[in-house]
Formats: structure tokens, sequence, C-alpha cells
């Protein structure tokens, strides 16, 4: 109880507000939100089943609408009756998802506002599968195994090509069973026309029939990126002294840094990573590159170990978020002793403009390691409540960055959650929504196929906050 009340009293201080559990208090907590901040419900009218889980199916903040991720299920009997095909040979599984899945990101999209052919910056694909097992994770085996085809037929009916930047990557397991995909989505809305960029002279076209990178004002997206090149050309140039992370991490920035300069940008104005590993003893490889590559104010960055990628031998990809090299907007990072030093070369969060993105958010000390109280102890396996305890410890840190930031925890506008075990998920969600008692924001939720960076930590948060000056 005196970890609960430490947690919530720092949350206080940060929103400078009491977040409690009260109707009275939640009128209270929804008024101090940042103006311009709203969910977005579609319902049923809109073809757009209602979530189970404490989530709203949209977040709009500013010119920013944030799309939660949407799985082939009316909520109600598991796997919408739409998606079953009575006979396989005539309705591939995987197409009919795909469709139940874009048209009620559509009408959500449309719902907010917005239209997915002219603001939507960025997209999300996570897939179902089965492979690889952790053993093959362990020895460099990231393909899950996964034909796009019947996804990528479908999407191009529904998203005009080339889709924006995206990303495609396996994981074990989502929150209905038999469901095979969950895409999530931002959009943006600022008035600007996108400006789609090509790959340049030395650089792959996208495999997915997504655009290599969008600039839009300015922002720049670019498109998750792998080494597949290097893995296809010189795999077998392999010195005894390489370090095949190292060196396809190095390659991967280099090809990075040629698409955000043919979008008006550079490697020094990113702001946001997304960096995909497959096993967590890729980290440090993937580390000591990154801190060669970015010797100073580095992006704020989210690594996500287990993830099924889509060329064999490929052992880590990269998006990046970035503003052009004539941008106004402004970004600066973030830092609190309020809140643990991060894993590795990033700092706890960078403000850009109006948003606040945050870096890899797990129960972890300063020294990289599990606190005390985290999980149960081994002469009492039925004591404590480990999804919670957790939960509990990251929202005292958020809570802390985002009082840095100068804006609050119930401004989050978008969450994607990685869990090793979904036997954490119900009292990790609990826990999580007591902290926005009004809207809740955007969500995805995800298992993955073993531990993560920190060994015994069972949740990992990737997080955007509204944060306008």
């Amino acid at each position: 109880m005196a970890a609960k009340r430490a947690v919530k009293s720092t949350v206080k201080k940060a929103a400078k507000k009491a977040v409690k559990k009260t109707p009275s208090k939640r009128a209270k907590t929804a008024s101090k939100k940042k103006p311009g901040i709203e969910a977005i419900w579609p319902g049923l009218a809109a073809g757009v089943p209602k979530p189970l889980m404490p989530y709203s199916p949209a977040i709009r903040a500013g010119d920013w609408v944030f799309i939660a991720g949407q799985i082939a299920s009316d909520f109600q009997t598991g796997l919408a009756p739409e998606v079953l095909s009575a006979n396989s040979y005539i309705g591939n599984e995987l197409s009919l998802q795909t469709k139940f899945v874009l048209t009620n990101l559509a009408n959500t999209i449309k719902a907010s506002g917005c239209d997915i052919n002219k603001n939507m910056v960025r997209m999300w694909q996570w897939l179902v599968s089965d492979d690889p097992t952790e053993e093959a994770f362990s020895w460099g085996d990231n393909w899950p195994a996964i034909s796009l085809k019947p996804y990528l037929n479908v999407r191009d009916e529904i998203v005009k090509s080339p889709a924006p930047p995206s990303s495609y990557l396996g994981v074990r397991e989502l929150l209905c069973f038999g469901t095979m995909l969950e895409v999530d989505m931002i959009c943006l809305d600022d008035g600007n026309k996108p400006q789609i960029i090509k790959a340049p002279k030395g650089v792959s076209p996208a495999a997915g029939g997504h655009a290599a990178g969008l600039r839009r004002g300015d922002w720049v997206f670019l498109e998750s990126v792998s080494a597949s090149d290097l893995v296809e050309e010189g795999g077998d140039a392999m010195q005894w002294h390489d370090d095949p992370v190292e060196q396809q991490t190095e390659h991967i920035l280099d090809k990075l840094e040629a698409m955000a300069k043919a979008a008006g940008s550079s490697l020094g104005k990113a702001v946001k990573a997304d960096v995909y590993i497959g096993h967590p003893e890729d980290f440090a490889a993937m580390d000591r590159v990154w801190k060669r590559r970015f010797p100073k104010n580095p992006p704020a960055r989210v690594v996500t170990p287990y993830m099924g990628m889509g060329e064999r031998g490929s052992r880590v990809e990269i998006a990046l978020t970035l503003l052009t090299n004539n941008a106004k907007t402004k970004a600066k990072a973030i830092h609190t002793d309020d809140a643990p030093t991060p894993l590795g070369h990033e700092p706890q969060a960078v403000k850009a403009g109006d948003l606040l993105f945050f870096s890899t958010q797990m129960a972890f000390d300063s020294n990289g390691n599990l606190p005390d109280g985290m999980v149960r102890h081994p002469s009492f396996p039925w004591y404590g409540s480990p999804g919670q305890a957790q939960m509990r410890y990251m929202m005292k840190n958020i809570g802390a960055i985002c009082e840095a930031a100068g804006t609050t925890v119930d401004n989050i506008c978008r969450r994607v959650c990685f869990h090793d075990d979904f036997q954490w998920f119900a009292e990790s969600i609990e826990e999580w929504a007591s902290y926005f008692p009004d809207d809740k924001p955007a969500s995805t939720t995800i298992r993955l196929g073993g531990p993560f960076v920190v060994p015994g930590a069972n949740t990992l948060l990737d997080l955007i906050a509204y944060a306008p000056d």
C-alpha cells in the first residue's frame, strides 16, 4: 500500500491534480486536459465494434489523430462472423481479416474528420506467427514464415498506392483467439500536402509496396528499414571478427541517412526511433552503433525484441520520425532525476512541437535492473501482482517525465503495450486505466515470444503524449 501511495503521489504532482477512482475527481481530472484532445468513438453505426478493454478507438490531439490497433473481432463472439469462411480455398483467412480491419480503420479515421488516403502518415502491421521459436531467435533466425501477399492484395484496394511508410512485424499472439493481424496508424491533419519520398539511388524500393518516406510540413516519416540487401548480397562475406548486428545496424542507418537527405532532413533531426531486434542479446551491439551514429542528442528510442522480420538473416529493423532541416518546429530532450536513466544511448523522452515521444518504458532502475518488489518471491509464489506492480512503477516514472515536459499523464494519446505473457494483461490494464479516469489513450496490445532486455520485466510500453507549449 505504501508503494501505491507513493506512485499516486508522484503522478498527482506531475499532473497538478489528484487521479482518483471516484466520479467526483474524474470530472476535475478531465477538465485539466490540454485543449484540443478528444476521443473518437465511431460506434456501430459506422460499423466499428466497441472495444472490450479500456481504450479509445482514436484520440485526436490538435492536428494529430492516433488510431488504436484494430483486430478482426466483433468483441462479442470472438472472431467477427464476416471473417469466417466456410471454404478456405475461396476466402483466404488473412484476406478476410484484413478487409474487416482496414475497413474499420478507414471508418474510424473518417469519424475523426480525416481520410485514410489523405491524412495517414504511418502504418504498423503486426502479424501473428508461431515462428521463429525462442531458440531460433537466439541464433539469429528472425523470419516468421509469413506471406504478406494476401494482406497486401486487400490493403491496395483500400489504401491508395503507395501506402504510407510502414512496418510489418511478426508477433506471437493478439488478444482474441484466431486473430491473425492488428493494424494501427497515425494521421496528421495540418493542412499541408503530403510529399511521397522515393527510395534514393542505391537504396532498394520498399518490398511492401509502400512509400519509403513521407514528408508533411515540418515532419518526415520513414519506413521500417532492414539490412535485407546486405544479407542477400554479402552475408557470406562476413568475417569472424564482424558482429552481424553491428554490421546490419550500420548499414540500415546508412540507408536511413540517404532517405532522410532525400526528404530534406538528416539523422541529426530524428526525434523518435522504432528499433526492432530479434533476441534481447542483440541490444548491446545495436547500441554500440547508436552511440557512434548519434553522438549527441539521440532521438527517443523504443527497442522491442522478439520481432519477426521479413527476410531470413535480418537481425535489426529501424524506422525513424524526423523533423526537416528547415523546420520551425523545435525539438528538445527531456530529463528528470525522478525517473531512471534509460537502458542505452537515448534520452528519457523528446519533445518535438506538440508531441512528447517516450523512450522504452519498462520496470527498470538506473542500473538497467528490475527493481525490488516487481516479481513474486520464489518462496511465496501465490502472493503479489507483478503485472500491477510493474505498471504502477512505470506510471510513476511516466508521470515524472510528463511533468518535466510540461504535460500530464492523462494527455498520453498513443500506447503500444507488449507483454512477455498475457497472464499479466488483466492486472496490468486495470492499473493503467486507473490513471485515465476520463478518455483512455488509443491502444494496441501484443504478446511477444520471450523475455525482454530487462530480465523479469513483463511489460514494455511505447508512448506518445500531447504536449503543446
